[in-house]
């Protein structure tokens, strides 16, 4: 009976190859963003519908834009290593090596904490990119972002998540 679970596991691949290459095409995507914080500094680029911003702000924005990609990026990669490591591959050969050491995934637990933990660092970069393109027209439906961030957060601290308990 064991059998065709063991083999079934090998059906994850989809999800790891899958989120390695949306992993790489995000990696590109944030870099373009970096250039175009390069372009507003050095080239008076003017980005379509941020006439408004001074192009310090216009930068800013676009930095933190890359930012927010390059944490989804990064989240997309600890996803597919997560799932590479509890599914497929064998815990002494990874353990032995080395290999990126510094994400251990012990159970998915874990790696619901570090999913969780980098879902709400990509909503408060996303609360900030929201108050600066909007930073002359605040309106009230803008508290939505942050409040949302609290209301995980608190979710995480009362799960326990962060201590790595499930």
């Amino acid at each position: 009976m064991k059998k065709p679970f063991y083999i079934f596991r090998y059906v994850s691949l989809i999800a790891i190859i899958c989120c390695l290459i949306g992993s790489l095409l995000l990696f590109f995507v944030g870099a373009w963003k970096t250039y175009n914080a390069i372009e507003i500094l050095f080239f008076d680029y003017i980005p379509e519908g941020n006439e408004h911003l001074h192009s310090i702000d216009n930068a800013k924005l676009y930095l933190m834009k890359a930012l927010d990609t390059f944490l989804i990026a990064l989240a997309l990669f600890i996803f597919a290593y997560g799932t590479f490591t509890l599914f497929i591959s064998n815990k002494n050969d990874v353990e032995d090596k080395g290999v990126l050491k510094w994400i251990r995934i012990p159970n998915i637990g874990h790696l619901k904490n570090i999913l969780s933990e980098v879902i709400i660092i990509i909503l408060f970069v996303l609360f900030l990119e929201v108050i600066i393109e909007n930073i002359h027209d605040l309106k009230w439906e803008f508290l939505i972002i942050p409040i949302s961030v609290l209301l995980l957060a608190l979710g995480l601290k009362f799960l326990k998540l962060d201590k790595g308990e499930h």
